[in-house]
């Protein structure tokens, strides 16, 4: 059981640790707040059945949740979670008495830390002499990076980094506006990137030495051009609203991409199935084959710096190459706070009527993954969704210009507002 950084998560980590030991279940619970890959972890590395993480993620202050972690060390299957959701809907069953002796304290930080050190070549990261801001959004990620990077040398600065239940006023969400301080740290104080990582550091997003956003669907394209050259193989797996240079990138070397609903679940049912490389989402999380099948933003943002030492490129560069090599990819994203009314009448407006045009743009096609997607004659492609865990409605896109992108989701904006 494991818990992160928001009000009460320690005293509901607890109450959930006692739960489970009255069923005569053997208990490990966080001493302090981890990363939900920590916990992830740490399930493989005690040899545990499954894991409880108390925490409500990337989303506002006032929330806090549960995350079900399985055997297999990701996230419980949606079968097994609708199971869940379907005995709490129940009769409440009575509560037999917490067994104390069977919770056990313990500390996830050092097995999770050296299972890092073996995976990134921090030698490597401190011979090219970089220096690094690390973000860790007030969360439960806070001095995991600054511990590996002082062990080894590696020029840094860590903000952020002591808990705050607010999360100082914003999401604890690694995408602008909330990363604009971490941006003019960085391009301030003459650093060459910086990292962070949403409230539990499943999430990873960046910034580069100009304090400019790298959102993630460059971050997994760099990643994974990085471990295709170094020689690794495998399938790649991207939800419905990553991006489409990734197919670009899989079709250069050969290799095979699954599409999935948008939600790291499907991508951790895949990495169980398939001999999938790496798995990315939209939203900033990456899981990578010979880790877990689970999202992690600490991981994400060493192979970013390891990225960077083997380049020797700084980290605006690398990303013009990708769009240089691959072609150029502009997303963005905007999320509007809808009644329920307006939100059930634009989805059945895009739905019911599939319109030839979306502004200026002749729609070529549609798909409806999750959402509805629709691909654009020279202008990409616009999906409308609404959010599994937010009352909002998404609006994302990619095209080949940023102006592009923004007059595309302007034009879907206005047509959702005029409903």
């Amino acid at each position: 059981v494991g818990f992160d950084t928001r009000f009460h998560s320690p005293e509901a980590a607890r109450a959930a640790a006692e739960v489970l030991s009255g069923s005569g279940l053997r208990v490990y619970l966080s001493t302090a707040p981890a990363p939900t890959p920590a916990v992830s972890f740490a399930v493989r590395h005690l040899g545990a059945a499954g894991a409880v993480m108390v925490t409500a993620s990337h989303n506002p202050p006032r929330w806090n949740g549960l995350k079900l972690k399985a055997r297999y060390a990701g996230s419980a299957s949606p079968r097994a979670t609708a199971e869940v959701e379907r005995l709490l809907a129940g009769d409440a069953t009575p509560l037999l008495p917490a067994q104390p002796r069977l919770i056990e304290s313990v500390h996830l930080k050092v097995p999770y830390l050296a299972r890092l050190r073996q995976l990134v070549d921090l030698n490597r990261i401190a011979r090219a002499r970089f220096r690094f801001v690390l973000d860790p959004m007030y969360g439960a990620g806070a001095g995991y990076l600054r511990e590996l990077f002082e062990e080894r040398g590696i020029a840094h600065r860590e903000i952020h980094g002591q808990r705050d239940p607010l999360f100082g006023g914003l999401h604890p969400e690694p995408i602008p506006p909330h990363l604009d301080e971490l941006a003019a740290v960085v391009r301030d104080e003459h650093y060459d990137a910086g990292f962070a990582q949403d409230g539990d550091a499943d999430r990873a997003g960046a910034v580069d030495a100009e304090g400019q956003f790298v959102d993630p669907h460059r971050i997994f394209s760099l990643i994974l051009t990085h471990l295709l050259e170094r020689g690794e193989r495998g399938e790649i797996a991207r939800t419905f609203s990553a991006t489409k240079m990734v197919d670009r990138i899989a079709e250069r070397y050969g290799l095979p991409v699954h599409e999935t609903p948008i939600g790291f679940k499907y991508i951790c049912d895949l990495m169980l199935e398939r001999d999938l490389l790496i798995g990315g989402e939209e939203s900033g999380g990456i899981g990578l084959r010979w880790h877990l099948p689970e999202r992690d933003g600490l991981l994400v943002g060493l192979l970013l710096a390891e990225i960077l030492a083997t380049q020797g490129k700084p980290l605006a560069e690398l990303v013009a190459q990708l769009h240089a090599d691959f072609g150029p990819h502009h997303f963005n994203r905007v999320d509007l706070t809808l009644s329920p009314e307006q939100q059930k009448r634009a989805l059945a407006y895009f739905t019911q009527n599939a319109p030839g045009k979306i502004g200026p743009w002749t729609v070529v096609g549609w798909e409806d993954l999750d959402g509805i997607k629709f691909h654009l004659l020279n202008a990409g492609w616009v999906l409308i969704r609404a959010s599994g865990t937010e009352p909002i409605l998404r609006l994302y896109a990619e095209t080949p210009a940023p102006e592009l992108t923004r007059e595309v989701l302007a034009a879907v904006e206005q047509i959702v507002r005029a409903g």
